[in-house]
């Protein structure tokens, strides 16, 4: 069954593979119709665990290839690490002051970007749409660098961030559509509201993916800035979250769980 999809063309690779992760946010969201409220110490350790997926993809599925790709090309290693990495954070940084979003557990009147009047549920989602975005290009970047057949990045590789991003989206999707019908939204309508935040991740993963083959030189940054971008949710959003409420050692092991599986996945699979 593996066969038919490494015949097929990255992009369409790309697209299955972030379809997948966004019918595990769904699923996530699809708690809802379980459950009306989420332990937050269970959120906690969930948001950890997330966040260890991601610090573990961004080195192993990412910075770690894009460093040896610039090595095997006689390039100084750290060069192209550096500045996509940077450069990664530098954008989510500006989409952060432009779109107006808000954090989970945080009061509607500390909103961030700019100015509006649109409802708490909006916000909420907005914030894990903004999560979302890095690892969908994450997807497509590694999907993309299996194609054309760089040594350092394998189609395994790929498969396994993605499987470790969907993972990772599951608690996701809980944690925006419980919260949501908490406020007293419909079970149906906080259930789509949570699954839409996955939405830009198919999206994500094919500019991703596109990008790569179409320009071949900029993978190492292309790799790098995916990293960054990713870091910069874990750091801004994900760790302060999970310890809002002092939750830390349950947050802290669940980070630790986080990025053990992700670390599994990519040298197991990889």
């Amino acid at each position: 069954m593996y066969d038919w999809f490494i015949h097929l063309s990255p992009v369409y690779q790309a697209l299955i593979a972030t379809l997948f992760t966004w019918s595990v946010t769904a699923l996530g969201a699809s708690m809802v119709f379980f459950f009306k409220k989420i332990n937050r110490k269970v959120l906690d350790g969930m948001l950890g665990f997330a966040a260890g997926v991601m610090i573990a993809a961004s080195f192993w599925s990412l910075l770690n290839p894009a460093i040896e790709m610039a090595e095997s090309a006689g390039n100084p290693p750290w060069v192209p690490a550096v500045i996509g990495f940077l450069t990664g954070g530098a954008f989510l940084w500006l989409a952060d002051q432009i779109i107006p979003h808000l954090h989970l557990g945080f009061p509607r009147e500390e909103a961030e970007g700019v100015q509006t009047s649109w409802r708490r549920s909006v916000l909420l989602v907005l914030a894990i749409t903004l999560h979302n975005i890095p690892e969908g290009l994450a997807i497509g970047v590694a999907f993309g660098a299996a194609a054309i057949g760089v040594p350092e990045a394998s189609l395994a590789a790929a498969v396994a961030l993605a499987l470790g991003i969907g993972i990772q989206n599951f608690p996701e999707g809980a944690a925006v559509s419980v919260p949501l019908r908490r406020e007293g939204m419909s079970r149906s309508k906080s259930f789509l509201y949570g699954q839409a935040s996955g939405v830009v991740e198919p999206i994500a993963g094919v500019i991703g993916a596109a990008a790569v083959i179409l320009m071949q030189p900029i993978l190492p940054y292309a790799l790098s800035f995916a990293a960054g971008a990713m870091i910069y949710v874990v750091v801004e959003e994900l760790i302060p979250e999970s310890q809002l409420e002092k939750n830390t050692d349950i947050a802290t092991i669940g980070a630790m769980l986080g990025f053990a599986v992700m670390m599994t996945l990519d040298v197991a699979l990889g």
